[in-house]
């Protein structure tokens, strides 16, 4: 007999999620990889200085241990700007 109170172990639950997304394999149903990543990302083009700002005011306010804020990607772009994408979890609940 299963009591409620132990379906909701962290194991319990990450077995009830992993069979959620593995029943989304029907034609016309999202890829899997659409359950899978929650990150907000949002992509900039700033020149050097305005692009270092941008990234340090992002993890003022968005903590790396509380939102695995992160620099996914970057890149100098011909003109001397750079193009980057910070990457965040929605929420730290």
């Amino acid at each position: 007999m299963v009591r409620s109170g132990d379906r909701n172990r962290p194991g319990d639950i990450a077995r009830r999620v992993a069979g959620r997304v593995s029943r989304h394999d029907a034609p016309g149903d999202p890829p899997r990889e659409a359950y899978r990543d929650v990150f907000n990302r949002e992509t900039f083009r700033l020149p050097r200085d305005q692009a270092r700002e941008t990234a340090r005011a992002w993890f003022e306010r968005y903590p790396k241990a509380a939102y695995m804020t992160r620099v996914e990607s970057w890149r100098l772009m011909d003109d001397g700007r750079i193009e980057f994408t910070m990457r965040r979890l929605p929420s730290a609940d």
